[in-house]
């Protein structure tokens, strides 16, 4: 029986494949740039957080009155929220 080593030229390494398609995939990694996309919702945290630093300052600054003893509550307006409340949310 005679092997003929037809077409050998087209035949390829499997191994030489290999090695030849991690070399195109650290390529393309390499001519891609890093790109950042910022969802709507972390856009819109992103908000919130700088409201809350508003806030958080006015806690701190409302600790400091509790704790020195400063800090007084307006009985009528307490009462007038309240009552605002539960009718919220009774509707």
């Amino acid at each position: 029986m005679k092997v003929n080593h037809f077409n050998a030229a087209n035949q390829v390494n499997p191994y030489q494949r290999q090695a030849n398609m991690t070399k195109q995939v650290e390529q393309a990694k390499t001519n891609q740039a890093d790109k950042l996309e910022i969802s709507s919702k972390a856009l819109e945290m992103q908000k919130t957080s700088q409201s809350d630093s508003a806030r958080q300052a006015k806690v701190e600054q409302l600790k400091m009155q509790v704790e020195n003893g400063t800090y007084h509550v307006d009985a009528n307006e307490l009462a007038k929220s309240l009552v605002q409340h539960f009718q919220q949310k009774r509707s």
